[in-house]
C-alpha cells in the first residue's frame, strides 16, 4: 500500500524529493508529500505539488499534526527537533531516526561517535571559556575553526582563526553559544561521497565528487573528482561506508571529507540527509540522490549509483549586490535546445534573490564523452548566462 511521506523541511531539497515521489518507479509507493516549512505563502516544495504545514521546523505541534497526517517521515534539513520527533514515533516511522540526527545535529557528539568508532577526523575539543581557545589553538599550531556546535551551515556557525590575535574576537562572535574548536587542515582538496543506507542494511554509495567552496558555501562540484591517486578515492568510499555502518541511519547521507596533502583521508561534517553536491545524480546516473533516498527510507532494493556521464554542478547564488525579484538571462536558450546539448537547468522557484541564497543550479552533463576538462571550458562560458540580475 502506498504510504503518506513527510518531510521536515520544504526547500529546494524538499521540492527534489517531492519531484522524485512522482517518477514512475516510485509513484506506486508514494501516495501524497506533506511538507512542513515556514515559508509563506509557498515553500519550494509546495511548487511540486507537496502540501504543506506553515510552522517552524521545531514547533511541537506542528511536528505532531505532521505524524498524524503521515505514514513516514524524513527530513531535508537538520533543523527538526529530535526529542519531539522521537515522541511521535509511535504515529509515524522516521527516518533517518531521531537518534541519528540528535548525534548529528551536535557537531561535537558527531565529531566524537566518529572518532569513538575508529572514523578518522580533524583534532578537536570541546570549548567552555576563552582559556580553551587559547590552549586548544596553540595545541594546533596557532590556527583553528571555532564552531556553533548546533546550527550552523554554508559556513555559518564558523569563525576561522589565523592566530592567537584571533582567539578573543572568535570567542566573543558567537556570543555565548556552545562551541567547539577544531584544528585547521590544509587540506589538497574538499570532496564528498554521498551514500545510502536503507532500512534493511543495504549499502550504496555514489562516486567521489570534488567540492570547489566560494564564501563558505559549495560553489561546483566535478565527478568524477580529479583524484590522481584512484588509492584515495577508494579509501573515501571505504570510509563513507564504515559511517553509514556505525551510524545505522536510513537514508541518503552527505558525507564531506577532506582530502590532505599527504594523500589521507579525513571525515569535515555529516548531513543526514540529500546533499547540494549530490545534485549531479539527477542527470549523472541512472538513479538519483532523491530517489535513492526514499528507496532508502522505504525498505526498497537500492538502485544502481554508477556514473554514466562526467558532470559538473555549478550552483545558481543570489547576487551580493542586491536582494529582490530576479531574473537570469534569456540567452541560454529553451529547455530542449539546452538539454540536447547537455545543460540542465533547475531553478528553485524562489522569488526574492538574497545575497548568496541558493536559486538554483545547472549540470554540465557529458552526454557525448566529454571530458571533466573540456566541461569545466564550457561552464566558463554559461557563468554570465546563469548570473542572477534584479528583474
Amino acid at each position: 500500500m502506498a504510504k503518506v511521506l513527510g518531510i521536515i523541511g520544504g526547500g529546494q531539497l524538499g521540492m527534489m524529493l517531492a519531484e522524485a515521489a512522482k517518477n514512475e518507479r516510485m509513484v506506486q509507493e508514494i501516495s501524497d508529500v506533506i511538507v512542513l516549512d515556514p515559508t509563506s505563502p509557498r515553500c519550494p516544495a509546495s511548487h511540486a505539488g507537496a502540501k504543506q504545514i506553515v510552522a517552524d521546523f521545531k514547533d511541537r505541534d506542528a511536528i505532531v499534526s505532521l505524524a498524524d497526517r503521515a505514514d513516514i517521515i524524513t527530513y531535508e534539513i537538520e533543523s527538526g527537533d529530535s526529542d519531539v520527533l522521537e515522541s511521535v514515533r509511535q504515529y509515524a516511522e522516521i527516518n533517518p531516526s531521531p537518534q541519528t540526527l540528535r548525534v548529528i545535529q551536535d557537531k561535537f557528539l558527531q565529531k566524537s561517535f566518529l572518532s569513538d568508532n575508529g572514523i578518522r577526523v580533524p583534532r578537536f575539543m570541546m570549548v567552555h571559556d576563552v582559556k580553551d581557545v587559547v590552549d586548544g589553538t596553540r595545541r594546533f599550531g596557532s590556527r583553528g575553526l571555532l564552531k556553533a556546535r548546533k546550527g550552523g551551515y554554508d559556513g555559518r556557525g564558523n569563525f576561522k582563526i589565523d592566530s592567537l590575535e584571533d582567539v578573543q574576537k572568535a570567542y566573543d562572535y558567537f556570543n555565548g553559544e556552545l562551541t567547539m574548536l577544531e584544528e585547521f587542515v590544509p587540506f589538497e582538496m574538499e570532496v564528498s561521497v554521498i551514500a545510502s543506507r536503507n532500512t534493511k542494511g543495504q549499502i550504496k554509495t555514489y562516486p567521489l565528487v570534488e567540492n570547489v567552496h566560494q564564501n563558505n558555501i559549495l560553489r561546483m562540484s566535478i565527478v568524477p573528482a580529479r583524484i590522481k591517486d584512484e588509492g584515495v578515492a577508494k579509501k573515501a568510499q571505504e570510509i563513507a561506508i564504515n559511517v553509514m555502518s556505525v551510524l545505522k541511519g536510513s537514508g541518503t547521507f552527505g558525507i564531506e571529507m577532506f582530502v590532505t596533502r599527504d594523500g589521507d583521508v579525513l571525515v569535515n561534517e555529516i548531513a543526514p540527509r540529500v546533499h547540494n553536491s549530490g545534485h549531479h545524480t539527477l542527470q549523472s546516473c541512472k538513479t538519483s540522490q532523491f530517489e535513492q533516498h526514499l528507496r532508502a527510507i522505504l525498505g526498497l532494493e537500492l538502485g544502481d549509483t554508477d556514473l554514466l556521464y562526467n558532470t559538473v554542478m555549478y550552483n545558481i547564488l543570489g547576487s551580493s549586490q542586491f536582494s529582490g525579484e530576479y531574473k537570469i538571462s534569456d540567452a541560454l536558450g529553451d529547455n530542449a535546445t539546452m538539454e540536447k546539448n547537455g545543460v540542465f537547468l533547475k531553478m528553485y522557484g524562489k522569488r526574492i534573490s538574497k545575497p548568496l541564497r541558493k536559486l538554483g543550479h545547472v549540470n554540465l552533463v557529458g552526454l557525448h564523452g566529454e571530458s571533466v576538462k573540456t566541461l569545466l571550458e564550457r561552464l566558463e562560458g554559461l557563468k554570465a548566462m546563469v548570473a542572477v540580475v534584479p528583474l
